[in-house]
C-alpha cells in the first residue's frame, strides 16, 4: 500500500514514472534562461526609469512548475524526490528574496546587481537534476568506485 495513494492517484503516475526526473531537468534548464531574461527585463525597467520593477511572469511560471514537478517527482522516487523539492523550494524563496532585493536597488539608485544567490541556487538544482536524471549514463563509472 502506497502512503499517498488516497491522495494521489499514484497508479496515473506510473506511466510517467521514467520521464519526471526528466522533465525536472528541463524545467530547471528553462527557468535558468528564464531567469536570465528576466534580469535583462527588469535591467531595462530600471534604465527606463520605472519606479517599480514588475516581476517577469514566464519566470515566475517556470519556477512554480519546477515546485510542483519536484513534488511529483517526491512521489514517485520518494528520496530523490525529496531533495529535489527541497532544492525547488529554496529556489523558489531566493527568486522571491532576490526580486525584493532588485526592487530596493532600482527605488534607492543603487548599482543594479545580478541575481546571485539565485543563480548559485538554479546551479545547485541543475547539478542534482541532472545527477537524478543522467545517472544512466553515470552508474558504470559509479559501479566501478561505489
Amino acid at each position: 500500500m502506497q502512503p499517498l495513494q488516497f491522495a494521489v492517484p499514484v497508479g496515473a503516475l506510473d506511466a510517467l514514472e521514467p520521464y519526471i526526473a526528466h522533465m525536472v531537468l528541463a524545467l530547471v534548464v528553462v527557468n535558468m534562461f528564464t531567469r536570465i531574461r528576466a534580469h535583462s527585463v527588469h535591467e531595462s525597467q530600471v534604465e527606463d526609469g520605472a519606479d517599480e520593477l514588475s516581476r517577469h511572469l514566464p519566470h515566475t511560471i517556470t519556477t512554480v512548475a519546477l515546485v510542483l514537478a519536484s513534488f511529483v517527482f517526491l512521489i514517485v522516487e520518494p528520496h530523490g524526490g525529496m531533495v529535489m523539492s527541497v532544492i525547488a523550494v529554496g529556489l523558489f524563496l531566493t527568486d522571491f528574496f532576490e526580486f525584493e532585493s532588485r526592487q530596493v536597488e532600482a527605488r534607492n539608485d543603487m548599482t543594479f546587481e545580478r541575481p546571485k544567490g539565485a543563480v548559485a541556487a538554479s546551479l545547485l538544482a541543475l547539478l542534482y537534476a541532472g545527477y537524478q536524471s543522467l545517472f544512466v549514463f553515470v552508474q558504470p563509472l559509479w559501479r566501478l568506485v561505489v
